[in-house]
């Protein structure tokens, strides 16, 4: 996913380990995504999807 995401944005994408099934993608501090509120992981294209 890091991978997709630095091939849409040509930026280092920093992957943060979490606990307890916590899933964020931020950007610029903010939160774009959370599994908790989406209730999945990210599908591929999805997560670089919301850099473009």
């Amino acid at each position: 996913m890091s991978a997709e995401i630095s091939g849409v944005t040509n930026e280092e994408v920093v992957l943060v380990p979490g606990g307890g099934g916590i899933f964020e993608i931020r950007k610029g501090g903010q939160v774009i995504w959370k599994k908790q509120r989406s209730g999945h992981f990210p599908e591929e294209g999805e997560a670089a999807g919301l850099f473009r």
